[in-house]
């Protein structure tokens, strides 16, 4: 096949003239799709035509950074908790008009699956049920873990939890599952979005919700897991509930906040999401059992469930990167043995550092993370910068930014 670099790639590494790339298909990967019986699905990796593999490949980002990882003698689990909405298409008209034809095109006209802000409503799930039977029908006939499926509070959004698995499984899984949602309810009618602030005025935002816990690999047992606080702690101590090694690790993941925030939320849009008292993060902080900090520690002593809950990502984010981007900063909290500050209490009111605020900024802070860019290797971010950098000064350059955004990530996402 041919690859097609976006303007500017000219000088990375393989893409100087529209190279061809293979991609070369896992034959264990293979699924029906069970919206189209007849048609099989492989996941394939990228390979220059001389045999070389593509360097750019994010799936080999995460294996390289599990490696290393495993190099220290922990693997990572990870659990999804993806929101997303779904809407009823009214005309696609402007999508299928060969006069209204462009790059990225307009997304059809649409309508909500159900009105919102009604929590967990059973009227409001009976109303979204058609669309959610068919998440439920597509994933469960590709054997993904799906655990739960629900109404999300906002105008026609919905939310997909799916069972704990070892890192690599659980992007792989993410990868297939947007697709292939997308894929069968437009089949049956329905536009789904996993962009995160959908363009219309009265929407909720969507994230992506990253549970993950280290494991022993010599074990198999939970590596964040303590049988008991340490001495000498309060409640607010991550080591009155983490392991030291748990503690580092979270240690690690606030300290690279904001350079892997692109990783996180990699779009333009998804930065919108970040706002007070709208249960998501603003600041780099984490706290127990509190969805108004970016980082959430889960569980307790004893508990072979304890976990770190990271909710900066949004649902349209490069899963391998999101992974990658985690367990390299963990990392790095592991081999210096930081420890994290005091629990949060009060995610909107305290003072600590915030957040990008936008897809620019992150570029910048991402740019100003030395050690992070050293770990994830200096072309990798040269590439991200020079790909995100070209997306944020077509933002930028807009003179319709909210047409930008319903182009760019409605229609495409």
């Amino acid at each position: 096949m041919a690859g097609f670099p976006a303007r500017g790639a000219a000088d990375l590494p393989g893409f100087g003239q529209a190279n061809n790339v293979v991609l070369l298909p896992d034959p264990a990967s293979f699924r029906v799709l069970p919206w189209r019986p007849s048609t099989g699905w492989l996941r394939a990796q990228a390979w220059f035509a001389d045999g070389r593999p593509v360097p750019f490949d994010s799936r080999r980002l995460l294996q390289r950074a599990l490696q290393r990882l495993a190099a220290r003698g922990y693997g990572l689990r990870c659990g999804l908790e993806v929101e997303f909405h779904i809407y009823r298409i009214v005309d696609d008209g402007a999508q299928t008009d060969p006069r209204c034809a462009a790059w990225p095109g307009e997304p059809p006209a649409v309508r909500m699956i159900h009105p919102g802000y009604q929590l967990l409503s059973e009227a409001w799930l009976d109303q979204a049920d058609a669309a959610l039977r068919i998440v439920r029908q597509t994933a469960q006939g590709l054997g993904l873990p799906l655990s739960s499926l629900e109404a999300e509070m906002g105008p026609s959004q919905v939310e997909a939890v799916f069972d704990v698995t070892d890192a690599l499984t659980a992007a792989d899984n993410m990868v297939l599952f947007r697709n292939a949602v997308r894929m069968a309810l437009r089949e049956a009618g329905y536009h789904a979005t996993f962009m995160c602030r959908p363009p219309f005025a009265q929407i909720m935002s969507s994230g992506w919700h990253l549970h993950q816990s280290l494991v022993d690999l010599a074990t198999g047992a939970n590596a964040m897991c303590r049988a008991a606080p340490a001495p000498d702690c309060t409640p607010s101590d991550a080591r009155s509930v983490l392991s030291d090694a748990g503690a580092h690790y979270l240690a690690g993941l606030l300290a690279h906040a904001r350079g892997m925030a692109v990783f996180c939320t990699p779009t333009a849009n998804g930065y919108g999401r970040f706002r007070p008292h709208a249960l998501a993060p603003q600041s780099v902080q984490w706290g127990r059992d509190n969805r108004g900090a970016m980082l959430r520690v889960i569980g307790g002593c004893g508990d072979a469930a304890t976990r770190i809950e990271n909710r900066i990502g949004e649902p349209a984010a490069n899963p391998y990167l999101y992974l990658a981007a985690q367990i390299e900063a963990g990392l790095d909290g592991l081999e210096r043995g930081l420890m994290p500050p005091p629990a949060t209490e009060d995610p909107y009111g305290s003072t600590a550092t915030p957040l990008p605020t936008s897809l620019g900024e992150a570029l910048d802070a991402l740019d100003q993370d030395t050690a992070l860019t050293e770990r994830l290797g200096h072309d990798w971010v040269a590439y991200i910068r020079q790909i995100k950098g070209l997306e944020w000064q077509r933002y930028t350059a807009a003179e319709d930014r909210e047409a930008f955004e319903r182009r760019e990530y409605f229609s495409r996402l």
